[in-house]
């Protein structure tokens, strides 16, 4: 099995930073892609950032703020947010999955998740 613990969120004030840690561990091995997800109340589950070998992506209100890495055994994916805003809040979730040419499959694993709450 695989398992994904996410820590680092937590109470940041708008224009603050934080950095979200993720260690998998497990039957990794099958996977190339990590990623982090995101959801507010009442909203769906939305991918924010992912990262394959070469290759990151980040949808499109998060770009220039957010950052995506990974070290270099791949089992460890960070998510370095600069410039936060109250639209950022969410319980955001780590996951494993894998990636072909531009398309990334998530979705079967997942995190406990860590809130981050953008406020003043």
């Amino acid at each position: 099995q695989v398992q994904l613990v996410e820590s680092g969120g937590g109470l940041v004030q708008p224009g603050g930073s934080l950095r979200l840690s993720c260690a998998a561990s497990g039957s990794i091995f099958r996977f190339n892609a990590m990623g982090w997800y995101r959801q507010a109340p009442g909203k769906e589950r939305e991918l924010v950032a992912a990262i394959t070998s070469g290759n990151t992506n980040y949808v499109d209100s998060v770009k220039g703020r957010f950052t995506i890495s990974r070290d270099s055994a791949g089992n460890t994916v960070y998510l370095q947010m600069h410039s936060l805003k109250p639209e950022d809040t969410a319980v955001y979730y780590c996951t494993v999955g894998t990636y072909y040419r531009s398309t990334y499959r998530f979705g079967d694993y997942w995190g406990q998740g860590t809130p981050v709450t953008v406020s003043s």
